[in-house]
């Protein structure tokens, strides 16, 4: 069975400007798949022969996104990307929110290292 975790990141970037990469299709393809088409809510995640499809079920501008994966197998799995701005320092830090089996925890949160480097990169930061 899978269960929730949360990681958290703390990126040197405008709110704005992290959020572009985090919601949009050509900001997702720059660090989180290798490209990403978007119609409508539905978004479709393609890394090498591989698609996934997932729902934009909430968005809240600079804030939060949500997908939800629309394989049936996941059920009602999602993942999200949260911003949390330190008011005292600015700080911009992102938490997401994903999950997976116990045994594969390890792998998915590794995975989640490569994206945010990739993401870092991206950001040149």
């Amino acid at each position: 069975m899978k269960s929730q975790f949360e990681l958290e990141y703390t990126l040197n970037s405008s709110p704005k400007v992290l959020f572009n990469r985090l919601s949009t299709a050509e900001g997702l393809a720059e660090w989180f798949a290798d490209d990403v088409h978007v119609q409508g809510d539905d978004y479709v995640f393609i890394w090498d022969d591989t698609e996934q499809r997932a729902k934009l079920v909430q968005i809240r501008e600079n804030k939060h996104v949500r997908f939800k994966w629309m394989d049936p197998e996941d059920g009602d799995r999602y993942f999200e990307f949260k911003l949390n701005i330190d008011e005292l320092t600015g700080d911009v830090a992102l938490l997401i929110t994903d999950f997976a089996e116990e045994d594969e925890k390890e792998d998915a949160i590794y995975l989640w290292d490569t994206q945010i480097t990739e993401l870092k990169r991206a950001l040149g930061i």
